[in-house]
């Protein structure tokens, strides 16, 4: 209702502008909210449920907004794709400047007395915090260790093969291997395995509220509305059979295309790591990533599920 009364506003009351970033902002603000809100109310609800099904079938609607602009501007060129960026984030569309981490690999240096571990502070900028987070995130998402271990790895070795590409992937053997692989990588993933541990052995009660004695209760019962309804363990069972083997490879296919797009939409379209853009974008992925992956666990160890959920197409 108040959506359609703005553009009964807009239509009737505001006055014409000439102004045409103006114009065209506002006109992909109401066609991407009139999208989301038709795609709400007409999809169907995924596996998971709290706090509220709607909450997923927006995150649903958002993931499809968002591969519409991608194949839009697969059609447009460099200069008209950050021209674009540009008119929605005036900060945008100047050239990145890249940062060397592999110029100077040593974790000692005698030449700098005031400060010999500079070259090892200059890498903890706070990508180290991104990377460590994000692994946690991911861990929970896989829900299994190996795979977190094995698609940390295979990532590392992506970048050693695309430095050609992407200068900022050029890194020293230590920040690639011990950095990154070990501490960042490695510490975020065991934090997400403890955090699965604690949500496999929690129970689960969802009582009415009014039943529950006490303002504690309820306002526990409240909070609790944001936290998962069940949890399921997941086995993905990778030496099972040859069909469950290649199912497993192409998910971890599509997780390496989707932390290399990062990157690559990042150099190509001049978005400073910073910009919140990569942020919004990373939050997204990670919520479309877990009723996915939810999704293809299901249509994989189900007999009878017999196509893949929405969210995994």
């Amino acid at each position: 209702v108040l959506f359609v009364v703005s553009l009964a506003y807009f239509a009737l009351f505001e006055t014409s502008s000439d102004d045409t970033v103006l114009n065209t902002k506002r006109g992909l603000l109401f066609a991407s909210v009139s999208f989301l809100y038709i795609a709400m109310t007409h999809t169907k609800n995924g596996p998971f449920t709290r706090p509220h099904p709607i909450v997923w079938r927006l995150v649903l609607s958002c993931s499809m907004l968002y591969q519409l602009f991608l194949i839009f501007i697969l059609f447009q060129s460099d200069k008209d794709s950050r021209k674009l960026l540009s008119y929605l984030y005036p900060d945008l569309g100047e050239p990145l400047e890249e940062i060397d981490y592999s110029s100077n690999c040593k974790i000692y240096d005698p030449e700098r007395p005031e400060d010999p571990y500079h070259n090892f502070w200059d890498k903890m900028d706070w990508f180290v915090i991104f990377h460590l987070t994000g692994w946690w995130a991911k861990a929970i998402v896989f829900r299994d260790y190996w795979m977190s271990f094995v698609l940390s790895i295979t990532f590392e070795i992506l970048e050693y093969s695309l430095e050609h590409q992407l200068p900022n992937f050029a890194e020293c053997w230590w920040d690639h291997w011990i950095l990154d692989a070990i501490v960042c990588n490695g510490l975020g993933i065991w934090l997400g395995i403890k955090t699965l541990n604690i949500l496999e052995s929690k129970t689960y009660d969802w009582r009415d509220l009014w039943s529950i004695p006490g303002n504690r209760g309820k306002i526990q019962r409240i909070l609790s509305q944001f936290t998962p309804h069940s949890w399921t363990k997941f086995d993905w069972g990778y030496t099972e059979d040859v069909k469950r083997w290649f199912m497993v490879i192409l998910v971890c296919t599509c997780i390496m295309i989707f932390d290399l797009n990062t990157f690559y939409l990042k150099a190509v379209l001049w978005i400073p790591p910073p910009h919140p853009i990569n942020f919004y974008r990373c939050v997204l992925i990670g919520f479309v990533g877990a009723v996915a992956l939810r999704e293809t666990y299901e249509y994989m160890s189900n007999p009878n599920c017999k196509r893949f959920g929405q969210q995994s197409w």
